[in-house]
């Protein structure tokens, strides 16, 4: 009897079905999942995933898309309380995909981006130790990855921004680079890195291109110095901004950062529309910010959306200074000081954008009208409008110190986009002389530039030492930018060597 027993426990226990592996598969509902995620389409994103619990309830990638959503989602909206909330979704996602198959080259590169999304997100939110540490446990999965999986191309994707950005990380950010170990990389070796997983898309199905198209673009342009091939890079064709407002951010910006305000405009004005898409409100100060630059007199309207339809806390209190601005520019002073009275009373002061916007408020002098007009054409690569326009004045006719200082420095930036180096060198070097000194960014950034118009020009001992130069100067504003892009040069200039 005892043996009848135990043959029918053996045959049930056998004939139940085992249970099934846990895997990671970007099958086609998981395609068109993360294709809706990163096109900010996520109420149809989330009806596939729902779909795909239901019916493929073992393949682990949903929680991958799930925490592409709640990235982006949290970069837009600023949303503390729903940071402090989904960060526990994080964990219970980490939670989940560490149950997958070990065996599989995504078990440990999920983990890995998942985290580094979270780094981005811990630094928006200001907490830069969580951050540094999100980093660190990232590289070491993503290297473990990589000897286990070396043709791997997602892996290489992670790790070849890793290695580019981290020699470039200014000096008062150095004890983050400690925390992290053995993390080091250079500009050249990153590069190369994306360029590989570049080559392998141009032939492959590779899901994440497009974002490493977009990544590769600004590597391009913020460490290597190469504007036109950023450009090149994101108007390939891989990019659809008429239905991606991600895409429309990426090709907007990187041409309003490459002289192409008139196509920024283009792109910014045919943006996708419509309740299917989360509401990205930057695109409105961006169109207003582009018009503003071209000396349209209709920017402040596209301000006054992005302010009413924007929740989180950076960028207004520039929003009111470029109102403000768009006001004195149509002769108006008492608009001018309205909308910078609004600059003292809203918004925060932690980006700098918006601490310089806060300090003119408190200044309370508006800028002079040439220079203004003279800085919102250089931005918007109008060089040759710009320049025509100073050129009628000398800076002796500017009676504060600073308007003769910035007229000298306004008028280098201008010679310098125009192609005429030499001109701008000498309008630079007065800068450097003049502002030293003082605590406006001119002199710092007048260092940064000679040392691209020496690197441009093939002379390295020059370069070098104009971006030591500026590394010297601690201006009060854009300190940390300019000297990022100066460790940049002076990288370049070491073969790509970081830290």
């Amino acid at each position: 009897m005892q043996r009848l027993l135990l043959f029918f426990t053996l045959f049930f226990v056998l004939a139940l079905p085992l249970q099934a592996a846990k895997y990671f598969e970007f099958t086609p509902y998981a395609r068109e999942a993360y294709q809706h995620a990163i096109s900010l389409r996520f109420g149809e994103s989330y009806a596939l995933l729902a779909r795909m619990k239901l019916e493929d309830p073992n393949n682990l990638i949903v929680y991958h898309i799930e925490n592409y959503i709640d990235f982006f989602t949290l970069c837009i909206s600023e949303d503390e309380a729903a940071y402090k909330r989904l960060k526990k979704k994080r964990d219970l996602r980490l939670e989940q995909v560490r149950t997958g198959d070990p065996n599989s080259p995504y078990y440990l590169f999920v983990q890995a981006d998942i985290r580094l999304q979270w780094a981005l997100l811990r630094l928006r939110f200001e907490d830069y130790l969580g951050a540094f540490n999100e980093v660190s446990k990232a590289h070491k999965l993503l290297q473990e990855n990589e000897a286990l999986f070396p043709d791997f191309m997602p892996n290489k994707k992670d790790l070849g921004i890793l290695h580019a950005v981290v020699g470039t990380i200014p000096d008062s950010y150095k004890w983050g680079v400690k925390l992290l170990g053995g993390l080091e990389g250079t500009i050249a070796q990153g590069k190369k890195e994306v360029e590989q997983v570049l080559a392998y898309a141009a032939g492959n199905d590779f899901i994440f291109e497009e974002e490493t198209v977009a990544l590769y673009a600004y590597l391009l342009l913020h460490l290597d110095n190469q504007e036109q091939e950023a450009w090149k890079v994101i108007s390939s064709g891989k990019l659809r901004p008429t239905e991606n407002p991600l895409h429309c951010f990426v090709m907007a910006n990187i041409a309003m950062r490459t002289n192409q305000n008139d196509k920024a405009i283009q792109i910014l004005q045919k943006r996708p529309r419509g309740a299917a898409f989360l509401p990205l409100p930057y695109l409105d100060y961006m169109l207003g910010l582009a018009k503003l630059r071209r000396l349209d007199t209709d920017a402040s309207p596209h301000f006054q959306q992005f302010l009413q339809k924007y929740h989180g806390h950076n960028f207004i209190k520039e929003a009111y200074q470029k109102m403000a601005w768009q006001e004195l520019l149509n002769g108006d002073s008492a608009g001018y000081f309205k909308n910078m009275k609004a600059c003292l009373e809203k918004g925060r002061d932690e980006a700098g954008g918006d601490k310089n916007a806060l300090d003119e408020a408190r200044g309370g002098v508006a800028p002079e009208v040439h220079l203004l007009k003279a800085r919102l054409l250089f931005d918007g690569g109008y060089f040759q409008q710009g320049y025509q326009m100073l050129q009628s004045r000398q800076a002796a006719s500017f009676p504060q110190m600073r308007d003769r200082l910035e007229y000298h420095y306004r008028m280098g930036r201008l010679l310098h986009g125009l192609k005429r180096y030499n001109e701008a060198l000498r309008y630079y070097q007065l800068t450097i002389e003049q502002g030293a000194a003082q605590p406006w960014f001119f002199a710092c950034n007048a260092a940064l530039q000679m040392g691209l118009v020496y690197e441009k020009q093939g002379n390295k001992n020059k370069a070098r030492e104009a971006y030591e130069r500026c590394l010297s100067l601690k201006p009060e504003e854009y300190r940390t930018g300019l000297h990022q892009k100066a460790k940049s040069g002076l990288a370049r200039l070491d073969g790509g060597k970081g830290l």
